[in-house]
């Protein structure tokens, strides 16, 4: 692969899945991101990027190949929406059980008076089902704290990854993750999050709520 087709990949791909290093778990007080000194790409609409290097057609195909009907067509899901990202969806993934969903595209006010059950010492994902339309998105990440009793306990941020317009639904799945158990770990959390990019764009910022129980029921 070339030295314009790896830079390319960089910004354009738009199924870089986190691998599980790449997950940054804490579990002290919340607090302000540590500052890196990485720097995010000055960004760039489709077009601009569509018209670079037209004279290399292997790039060209490579382009095409990233982004499908986004290379001939805005994609635009919602008209009335200015947002690149449209996130519809979270949803509790467990082996065996029915998917359990929140749906994102309401009154997000109100998910806090809905609360998932998970029982201790399960293992499960979380989901993340999304649109995104108009422009590519860069560094999209998943951030989420997690409170009990308003006390901080647990902080994750997720390196989603880079994602071209597309009219079908786009997911992200966390890996596995184990939920407390014993006496001490059951009883109600809150969870604040926030659905972002390298650029510090919100595309969106919600809470819920779970138990951990000692039985489903």
């Amino acid at each position: 692969m070339s030295v314009k087709l790896t830079k390319l990949a960089g910004v354009l791909v738009h199924r870089i899945m986190a691998e599980e290093e790449n997950v940054h778990i804490e579990t002290t007080h919340e607090e302000e991101e540590e500052e890196t000194n990485y720097k995010p790409p000055p960004e760039k609409t489709l077009q601009e990027m569509l018209q670079q290097d037209l004279d290399d057609h292997s790039l060209q195909k490579y382009k095409e190949t990233l982004l499908g009907a986004a290379t001939t067509a805005s994609i635009i899901v919602d008209p009335s929406s200015e947002k690149r990202v449209l996130v519809r969806k979270l949803v509790l993934v467990v082996d065996g059980k029915a998917d359990n969903a929140l749906d994102l595209t309401g009154d997000i006010s109100k998910l806090k008076e809905q609360s998932f059950t998970i029982k201790e010492g399960i293992s499960y994902k979380i989901r993340i089902d999304f649109h995104v339309q108009r422009e590519i998105v860069t560094g999209l990440k998943y951030v989420q704290r997690t409170f009990r009793s308003g006390i901080p306990v647990d902080k994750m941020t997720h390196m989603v990854g880079s994602y071209a317009p597309k009219e079908e639904i786009q997911s992200y799945t966390t890996p596995m993750e184990d939920a407390p158990s014993g006496l001490m770990a059951r009883g109600h959390y809150t969870v604040k999050s926030l659905f972002t990019d390298d650029d510090g764009n919100e595309h969106l910022k919600w809470e819920w709520s779970f138990d951990i129980k000692k039985d489903w029921n």
